[in-house]
């Protein structure tokens, strides 16, 4: 038997960058390559303008989009009861429930779209309803049905009719008869001529003929003068009595209004509570496309399998897609300083003081034996020369650039033209608002009660960067509303001239970057120079400044 290989998302933090978005890509490249499992690189928000630059540019497509782990119904063992069609006996459904050993089966259509449900308690009702004898006519069955029912055979009429009139009649003998039948009647007689002949000669819809006994041809031909059907049946008249009413279709029986159903993609969470205010046992479960794909009870939800993930480019909390504490954390490649992440059990935890974790992936492509393709090399080069600034950041290291270097051969590119294109291709601002802005390169970070964001643009001209001030500084108010932060610094930072324009809102913002930089802060903006990367040079100071001022307090 076949076993399917397990799938692991390989994710970076939310607002991806570069580093974050071709790290995922180049290290699911590689793992795929050294099997195991099923690697998929997914991405925790939406691409910024250099990133897409860069994936179109080595033609690559985006990862899709991946902003919560948390455990799903696709994450249990859901039961693949397969749908059963609107027109299936009462009887039939009755069977596939004991055969099965299922209470509860969902009608489809023929495109598989959820129509109703029935369970064993709604076949148990209609079985104990011995005053319906209108129930064939009234739910439309088909013959058909009666005839699978019955494990009968039609001698005389269309199998394929339907019963529209009539009831439900046994016949015992003609005096009882006479007065007692109605046209359209479905009547069960026995082997009996007089019975017989008596239940055709009153206009009887349909006989049924039980015991399997023989049809006189005499009967058989006043049958099709009248348009009785006829049809035999191995059972006897209380067996036949019994089974009767169970021709009919589900669908006369089934609960379709307010049907309680889940998605797939329904979080496990808000199931278990939904499926703690009722009292069913199964609960129908819709494919992405809205199509029926079985079924799942409350026991399974203990069955969980969570996500595995791994984790690159960082190690906080505050920067993961959310749920990340209902999954399975498997390996964290990351070059930040080590965070608050707790996780359930030992990780490989790789960690390196490099300018960028697309020179750790590249390692440990060499560890393995394995050279990137082209476009993967061209990817781990973007990803080194975007988080570097070109080597320009005080993060950068030798490691760093002879990564670069030997990718950029790989890859076939100019490394120095090409980092223009791509500086200048993020730092476009055509069609783009404040909040896509400030929030392209934005990341909270925290420790202990001290807690802000920082965002980040690069610019290769000072041009582009006053552009981009002119249209992120009205924004700063609403955007630390929006980050539920108390403080929010924006740093544009000129490449060429490796200096950094900082912009800030919030209390006590501007002391804030004065205490830290030890620079003029005035009218929410401090210009610093040589300050060109957020790690290194920015986030320690003002962190520092932070816990200072709070231990004060």
């Amino acid at each position: 038997m076949e076993h399917t290989r397990h799938k692991v998302n390989i994710i970076g933090h939310q607002n991806p960058d570069t580093d974050s978005i071709c790290s995922a890509i180049a290290y699911a490249w590689l793992k795929n390559k050294l099997g195991g499992a099923t690697f998929e690189a997914r991405r925790a928000g939406n691409l910024n303008r250099e990133t897409a630059f860069v994936l179109k540019y080595f033609g690559v497509r985006a990862p899709r989009l991946c902003t919560d782990v948390s455990p799903q119904i696709k994450d249990i063992d859901i039961r693949r009861q397969p749908g059963i069609a609107p027109e299936t006996s009462l009887h039939e459904a009755w069977e596939q429930m004991r055969d099965t050993e299922i209470d509860t089966l969902c009608m489809v259509d023929e495109h598989n779209q959820l129509l109703g449900l029935i369970t064993v308690k709604d076949i148990a009702n209609a079985n104990m309803d011995l005053f319906d004898t209108g129930v064939l006519a009234s739910a439309r069955t088909s013959y058909r049905n009666v005839l699978k029912t019955l494990g009968g055979e039609m001698i005389c009429g269309d199998p394929d009719a339907r019963i529209t009139t009539g009831r439900i009649f046994i016949g015992s003998s003609p005096e009882a008869m006479e007065n007692s039948i109605g046209a359209g009647d479905l009547v069960l007689v026995s082997n009996r001529y007089e019975t017989q002949m008596c239940a055709v000669e009153c206009g009887a819809g349909c006989i049924v003929v039980c015991c399997g006994a023989a049809v006189p041809r005499s009967i058989l031909a006043r049958a099709q003068e009248k348009g009785c059907r006829i049809i035999t049946t191995p059972y006897d008249s209380y067996a036949a009595a019994r089974l009767i009413s169970t021709a009919a279709p589900v669908r006369h029986y089934m609960r379709n209004a307010d049907l309680l159903k889940f998605s797939v993609n329904t979080p496990i969470e808000d199931a278990r509570k939904v499926m703690a205010s009722v009292r069913h046992r199964y609960f129908p479960i819709l494919d992405e496309k809205g199509r029926y794909c079985g079924v799942v009870s409350r026991r399974n939800l203990l069955n969980l399998h969570r996500k595995q993930i791994i984790l690159v480019d960082h190690n906080e909390p505050a920067q993961a897609v959310d749920g990340l504490d209902q999954a399975e954390i498997l390996e964290i490649i990351d070059h930040h300083r080590i965070g608050s992440l707790e996780t359930g059990g030992p990780v490989y935890f790789r960690n390196e003081p490099v300018g960028c974790t697309a020179t750790i992936i590249w390692r440990m492509y060499g560890e393995h034996g394995v050279e990137p393709p082209k476009k993967i090399a061209g990817l781990l080069l973007s990803a080194i020369l975007s988080d570097t600034l070109m080597f320009r950041s005080p993060t950068s290291t030798p490691l760093d650039e002879a990564a670069a270097r030997a990718l950029a051969a790989i890859a076939g590119v100019d490394m120095t033209a090409y980092a223009e294109q791509m500086f200048e291709a993020g730092a476009d601002l055509t069609g783009r608002t404040a909040e896509d802005v400030f929030f392209s390169d934005f990341k909270v970070f925290s420790r202990g009660d001290v807690k802000f964001g920082v965002g980040q643009s690069s610019y290769m001209t000072a041009r582009s960067r006053a552009a981009a001030e002119e249209l992120v500084a009205p924004y700063l108010p609403e955007a630390l509303g929006q980050a539920g932060v108390p403080m929010v610094f924006f740093m544009f930072t000129d490449v060429q001239k490796q200096a950094t324009d900082l912009m800030f809102c919030g209390k006590d913002a501007a002391a804030i970057v004065q205490e830290a930089f030890h620079a003029e802060a005035a009218d929410g903006k401090a210009v610093l120079p040589g300050v060109v990367s957020r790690k290194k040079q920015l986030i320690p100071p003002l962190m520092a400044a932070l816990q200072a001022r709070a231990e004060e307090e």
